[in-house]
This record gives structure tokens, C-alpha cells and sequence, in this order.
């Protein structure tokens, strides 16, 4: 480990020389400068690691040289030593950055375990926006793919968004657009962006634990309620919750948002009190909200309240443009997750990715990709691993129809429906991937909603889940809601 610098600015010849002293034998490299000026210069070409300054200097005061030193931004410890200790300078001096305040004369133990307490909270300071840092790049606007013009107005009225002191924003865009990706990029473009990010998806949690889940509860409040625990929006606080699948919540729960957002505060289930929140609330839908309301399943005054600013993702058929950028953003990913070496795509392979409709949107090209890039072993995607419904996209089959005579070829079914005809490539192709076409045209008829998706297959949800996760039709989040309490 490199030898930390402490730079120590004072006047005094002899104060320099005692404290040069002390530091050396503390295992520091030490540095001196006598006025603020010598400072201000030392501190800018040597970069110390800590900063033992006197407030009365020759030429600035030790408040200025501070200012200025904590103005250059760099991560530094900055311990305020005087003679005169006076409350309003040790005021100021904290409030412009300093770790500490020492007064004269110096009672060495003290000071040994300041600096290295101050080192040690600068180090971590440091790691700290170095994670948060990661993490604004692997989530924020970076993992927004996207050259159209569609996507370059929509990425551009999002950094308004985020720069605005809005706190209810509503995002639609049909299933694997991307919508949790928006929500993320608006957090963490904003000045809630070193607060919590906290997202939770309605439509996979069972409504008798949503309340909890959101709300919190008290002890007691239910048989396995054995602790108070902290609801989502608590968690949240100063920061952004984002509700995926708003559409899902059950009146009850509508009418409960709603008062959250009109009045900002929350009670826990079980509780007699009121609990101020500061959460800006990030809603997504892939269901038509207005026709919701229109058909009386979702309440309206709650609509217009989460809709003040509104965000439409346009679907991937809509933007085509958009397509080959992002297969190169997906191939770089997974060739660094999987240490592949894949340079890019054949000709047909091209072809075929760019007029393919994509009706499962980014999150389907993105699983295409995955597929294709664990299978190939060649130096360019072929279309031979591609999903059968990219590679052969006119032998599929289409959705079951409720209809009162039947297609062309069709076969009967139970309750009036119709099996329309099944086309097979002349190639041939498995029972797996006629499977997995039917469950991703079954997801596209229901909008991406999978209780719909499930009746129109004729299985439970639990079993169209295990399909789709099983087919990788399942996004990451969705998995992770998927997985049983504790796994």
C-alpha cells in the first residue's frame, strides 16, 4: 500500500516541525507549506490524502484555502487547527467540508486517531461513489440503446423528467420495451440519485401480501406478522419506488395509492399512525390505462394523478433502426459475461433480426441474442441457433381464436374454440420449439399479461411462469419475484 501524504499549512516554524514529527512516526509522508498560497499549489501538484490546516495563516484564512481546496473536488480529509477556537468558525468550517476542528495546543493522542479516522472515512467516501458511480453506469442512460428519432426525443424529454421535481410519473410501452430501464435512468439522472431505488412488479405478488409488501406492518397485525417490518415506500424514502404492473392493483390498493400520493404519507397494516414518506413514484404499465378506466377497472382520479407526466416507449417494430444497435450493445455484453469472442452477425442473420417484428420487443431480441451467443461457436451469429419463431417467422402458428366457424384447416376444439392450422417447416423443427412459439404468441395476444396469456393456453399462471422461465421469456426481475421466500 502506497505511503498516504498529510500536507500540513501553518505559520509557525515550530508547530510544523513538532507535527512533522508525530506524522513521520505515524507512518505518513509529510509535506509543509507556511502560508495559504504555498497550500493551495502543494495540494494541487502532490495530492495529499489529508490536510492539517491552521485557520490563521499570513496571506488567506484557513476557512478560504479550505473552500478552495474542497472547490477542486478532489477526495481529501481536511482537520482545522487553531489557537483561538471560536463556534462560528468551527461552524463554517464544517459546513464547507472539514472532518474536524482541533484547538491548540494539541493533544497528539487525540489528533493521531482524527487523522486516521478521517482517512478512513474518506477511503470509504471514495469507494462509495465509486460503486454508486458502477451503478448509475450499468443502469442508467448507458443500457438505453437507441439512434431513431423516436428514442432520441423520448431520451430527451426523460432527462427533463429527471431533472424536474416531478414525483409521479407514468410509463406505458408494450411488455420488454424497457420500461424498468426509463424508470432507472430517470433515478439516477436526478438529486435522488444517492438515495434508495427501490422496484417491485404488482402483478407478481399476491394481492393479500401487496398491502404489507407497499405499506409495511405493524407486529401483530397478522398471524406471521412476529416483527414490525418497513414497507416499500419507507424503504424508499427521499428516494424513487418503481410500481410495475400498476395496472394490477386491485381497488382496494388504488384507493390506497391515491391517498399516498395526494397526501404523501402512509400507514402501516396493523398501524394507528401516519408516517410522512418523500418518495417519487415511478408507475409502469403495459395495459391501455385509459381504456382501464373507460371500462371501470382502474380508478380515474388515480390515472390523472399518476399520468401528470406521461412516458409512451415505442414498441421495437416502430423503430427498426434501433434494432442492429442493439444486438452489437447485447454481443458485447455477453461476450464479456460469457468470455466469447462473437465479432458480430452473417449476412442472413442480419436479414432476419431486422425484419423480424419483435413483438416481445428489447427483452426478446435481448434473449434471441443470449440464445444464439451460448450455442454458437462460430466467429458471426448464424441463424441456426436463432429462436425458431426469428429463424422460420412464417412457419409458426397463430392464436387460439374464439370464433363461431373455423379457419381454413382448423381443427375443434372444446368451448367453441378453433386451432388454426399448423404449418411445418420443410426442415422439420422440435416439439420444444412449437411449444415455446405458442407461449410467446399466447404472451403477444394478452398483451404481455401472463393470468390472460395462461387462460389462452389453458394452464395455470404458475405453469405459463415455469414455460416462459424454462424458454428464457422471463425477464431478470420477474425471476427473481418468481423464486420461493429465502431461496
Amino acid at each position: 500500500m502506497a505511503q498516504q501524504k498529510i500536507l500540513i499549512v501553518d505559520d509557525e516554524k515550530l508547530v510544523r516541525w513538532s507535527l512533522r514529527q508525530k506524522c513521520e512516526e505515524w507512518g505518513y509522508q509529510v509535506l509543509e507549506a507556511e502560508d495559504g498560497g504555498t497550500a493551495l499549489r502543494i495540494a494541487h501538484n502532490e495530492s495529499p490524502d489529508a490536510v492539517l490546516l491552521d485557520v490563521r495563516l499570513p496571506d488567506l484564512s484557513g476557512l478560504e484555502v479550505l473552500e478552495r481546496l474542497k472547490q477542486s473536488g478532489e477526495g481529501r480529509a481536511i482537520i482545522l487547527i487553531t489557537g483561538d477556537p471560536q463556534l462560528d468558525d468551527a461552524k463554517a468550517a464544517i459546513k464547507l467540508g472539514a472532518y474536524d476542528f482541533i484547538g491548540k495546543p494539541l493533544d497528539f493522542d487525540e489528533l493521531g486517531v482524527t487523522i486516521q479516522n478521517a482517512l478512513e472515512a474518506t477511503r470509504l467516501r471514495t469507494e462509495v461513489e465509486s460503486l454508486r458511480g458502477e451503478v448509475r453506469r450499468r443502469t442508467g442512460y448507458h443500457d438505453v440503446v437507441g439512434v431513431s428519432r423516436k428514442m432520441t426525443e423520448l431520451m430527451n424529454f426523460v432527462r427533463k423528467v429527471a431533472a424536474s421535481e416531478a414525483t409521479t410519473i407514468l410509463i406505458q410501452g408494450e411488455s420488454g420495451t424497457g420500461k424498468d430501464l426509463i424508470a432507472k435512468a430517470i433515478h439516477y439522472q436526478s438529486t435522488r440519485q444517492d438515495k434508495p431505488f427501490v422496484a417491485i412488479n404488482a402483478s407478481a405478488i399476491p394481492e393479500t401480501l401487496l398491502e404489507a409488501e407497499l405499506f409495511g406492518h405493524e407486529r401483530g397485525a397478522f398471524t406471521d406478522a412476529k416483527a414490525m417490518k418497513k414497507g416499500l415506500f419507507e424503504v424508499a424514502d427521499e428516494g424513487t419506488l418503481f410500481l410495475d404492473e400498476i395496472g394490477e392493483l386491485s381497488p382496494f390498493l388504488q384507493a390506497k395509492m391515491l391517498r399516498v400520493l395526494e397526501d404523501k404519507v402512509i400507514r402501516r397494516v396493523g398501524g394507528v399512525r401516519d408516517i410522512q414518506v418523500d418518495v417519487r413514484v415511478i408507475a409502469a404499465s403495459n395495459r391501455d390505462l385509459e381504456r382501464a378506466v373507460r371500462e371501470g377497472h382502474f380508478r380515474q382520479d388515480l390515472y390523472y394523478r399518476l399520468a401528470i407526466i406521461s412516458i409512451f416507449i415505442p414498441p421495437l417494430r416502430e423503430r427498426k433502426e434501433d434494432t442492429l444497435p442493439l444486438v452489437d450493445f447485447f454481443i458485447d455484453h455477453y461476450n464479456r459475461k460469457f468470455r466469447k469472442s462473437i465479432r458480430g452477425l452473417t449476412e442472413e442473420t442480419r436479414r432476419l433480426l431486422v425484419n423480424y417484428d419483435w413483438p416481445g420487443n428489447v427483452r426478446e431480441l435481448k434473449n434471441a441474442i443470449e440464445r444464439a451467443m451460448i450455442l454458437e461457436d462460430e466467429p458471426d451469429l448464424r441463424p441456426t441457433y436463432l429462436p425458431f419463431s426469428v429463424a422460420q417467422p412464417h412457419a409458426g402458428v397463430t392464436a387460439f381464436e374464439h370464433t363461431s366457424s373455423p379457419p381454413a384447416g382448423g381443427q375443434p376444439l372444446e368451448n367453441g374454440r378453433w386451432l388454426p392450422p399448423l404449418l411445418i417447416p420443410e426442415g422439420g423443427t422440435s416439439l420444444e420449439e412449437v411449444e415455446r412459439a405458442l407461449v410467446e404468441l399466447a404472451l403477444r395476444q394478452a398483451g404481455g399479461n401472463q393470468t390472460h396469456a395462461a387462460r389462452l393456453l389453458d394452464i395455470s399462471r404458475d405453469a405459463l411462469r415455469y414455460k416462459m422461465k424454462k424458454f428464457g421469456l422471463m425477464h431478470a426481475d420477474e425471476e427473481e419475484s418468481a423464486a420461493p421466500a429465502g431461496s
